[in-house]
């Protein structure tokens, strides 16, 4: 499985990004996506998480009611709909694909299998 992560730039505090991570392999469909984002000096942190057919999505508390994770198995895709940003938000933002078939997106990054490249998101004041 490879995945490429894309999408990131510089935005002002209050704007938007989407994020998109293509995933190559036939497990895409049955498979738990999530991002997670890492910032300068700190470590890596979950962000948000979609079951394998977008019935369940989960969030971390600091992203809650401003981003959205959605997917499109068609497309082998997932998307990372980032509103409101804030400085705070600044870190390379990674996709990862969590192999195991089930309705329980996992929040912990050693229960993911592959991970993208990764892409920076800068969030100016």
């Amino acid at each position: 499985v490879q995945l490429q992560a894309y999408g990131g730039g510089l935005v002002q505090a209050g704007g938007s990004l989407r994020l998109s991570c293509a995933a190559s392999g036939r497990t895409f469909s049955t498979s738990t996506m999530g991002w997670f984002r890492q910032a300068p000096g700190k470590e890596r942190e979950f962000v948000a998480a979609i079951s394998w057919n977008g019935g369940t999505t989960t969030y971390a508390d600091s992203v809650k009611d401003r981003f959205t994770i959605s997917r499109d198995n068609a497309k082998n895709t997932v998307y990372l709909q980032m509103n409101s940003l804030k400085p705070e938000d600044t870190a390379v933002y990674y996709c990862a694909v969590d192999l195991r078939f089930t309705n329980r997106p996992n929040v912990l990054s050693e229960r993911y299998d592959y991970w993208g490249q990764g892409t920076l998101v800068t969030v100016s004041s």
